[in-house]
């Protein structure tokens, strides 16, 4: 089992908006966005159903990153 070291606090990443050149914030698991219950159920499931064929077999985890300031939104995938 890996651990994504974002969700679990051991790491911080900071990304600056590719529009406007603001920090952007780490706004969780995109899998917590996708019904009320996502953030309850088990990641290893949820990765086998994300929609990205890869985070499952290759231990990423998928973060939602969002800019203050222009509201842009952008997933990054975390190595786990």
């Amino acid at each position: 089992m890996t651990v994504c070291p974002v969700c679990n606090g051991l790491r911080e990443v900071y990304l600056l908006c590719r529009d406007c050149g603001e920090p952007m914030l780490e706004s969780g698991r995109l899998q917590d966005y996708y019904d009320d219950y996502s953030p309850y159920m088990e990641i290893e499931l949820m990765k086998m159903e994300d929609g990205y064929a890869d985070t499952y077999s290759e231990n990423k985890c998928p973060h939602l990153y969002r800019c203050p300031a222009c509201h842009k939104d952008e997933v990054i995938f975390i190595k786990e």
